[in-house]
Parts: C-alpha cells; sequence; structure tokens
C-alpha cells in the first residue's frame, strides 16, 4: 500500500496562490494576459490562479507527457492536445504544475515560441530541483521542494491521486 506524506497543505497551497496571483497581476496590469495551462496536471492551480488574478486574462491550454505510468520521465515529450487559443503578440505565461527536469518545461516553451507571443514567462505551483536537467527560469514558483514523488492537487501517479486537496510526498 503506498504511503502519503502531506507537505504541503490546501491552506497553504491557497495563501501562496493568492500571493503569486497578485505579482502577476501587477506585472501583467499594462499587457495582454493569456494563461496557458499544461495538461493534466496544472488544471486545478491554474482554475485557482486564475480566479485570483485581478486583471483580465484568457485562459488556453496545452497537453503534454513524458511520464506514461512510472515515476520517471521517459524522456519522449508528446503533444496530447494542441494550442487552443491564438497568443501571436500576446503576453503569455504558461501555468505548470511542477517543473522537475525542465525537459517538458523546456518542450512547450519552444512550441509556444512557434506562435510568436511577445513575451513568454512560466508559473509553476512547484519548483523541484532535485533531478532538474535543464536550465530553465521559473518566473513564479508557488513552492519549493527538494526532493520526492509528489501527488495530489493535480499532480498524479498513473493518473491517480490528483483529486487530493493537499500536496503529498507518495512513497511505493
Amino acid at each position: 500500500m503506498p504511503e502519503l506524506t502531506e507537505i504541503l497543505s490546501s491552506r497553504d497551497i491557497e495563501l501562496k496562490i493568492s500571493e503569486i496571483a497578485s505579482k502577476i497581476s501587477e506585472d501583467y496590469k499594462q499587457g495582454n494576459l493569456i494563461l496557458v495551462g499544461a495538461l493534466k496536471g496544472a488544471f486545478m492551480f491554474i482554475a485557482d490562479l486564475a480566479r485570483s488574478i485581478k486583471i483580465p486574462s484568457q485562459i488556453g491550454f496545452v497537453g503534454v507527457s513524458s511520464y506514461g505510468s512510472g515515476t520517471e520521465s521517459t524522456g519522449k515529450i508528446t503533444v496530447t492536445k494542441q494550442l487552443d487559443i491564438d497568443i501571436e503578440g500576446k503576453d503569455v505565461l504558461i501555468v505548470e504544475d511542477i517543473v522537475d527536469t525542465g525537459w517538458t518545461l523546456q518542450f512547450i516553451s519552444n512550441y509556444l515560441k512557434s506562435f510568436n507571443p511577445r513575451t513568454l514567462k512560466i508559473c509553476s505551483l512547484i519548483d523541484k530541483r532535485e533531478r532538474r536537467e535543464v536550465d530553465v527560469v521559473v518566473d513564479y514558483a508557488c513552492h519549493k521542494v527538494s526532493e520526492g514523488f509528489l501527488v495530489g492537487y493535480g499532480l498524479d501517479h498513473n493518473e491517480n491521486y490528483r483529486n487530493l486537496p493537499a500536496i503529498y510526498h507518495l512513497k511505493l
């Protein structure tokens, strides 16, 4: 039976999202902001973040996969859902659940750059540097976590645990 240890409560998540949303609202007050969520993991985070941002913004999604059913990235990234909003000439903020190795985020960034946004920045619920292999800049990080395989609040293991209201370290 897997063991779950809570590392971020739902209250911790809520407070940090509110803080990051205030920064984003201030930084983009003159812009044309589009939030682009990375599916599936970022769906809860982007919903709460969008509700907390106090400026007009649009929301789009792109789907990518690199984990399959394991706890290690396969290294092969595939697009599972094409971008569904026009971002040309707009300020784009990628909204990601977790930045781990950095490969997926680098892939998403390069993919979105091909649509010629005016600016492109990154917001992540979790910035986990333990296994970082690619130098990516996370402009807005809600939480920095040093290690562990994390689930809950959109993060999954083999499509399970996304529904949990907090973030947990999963020990298999």
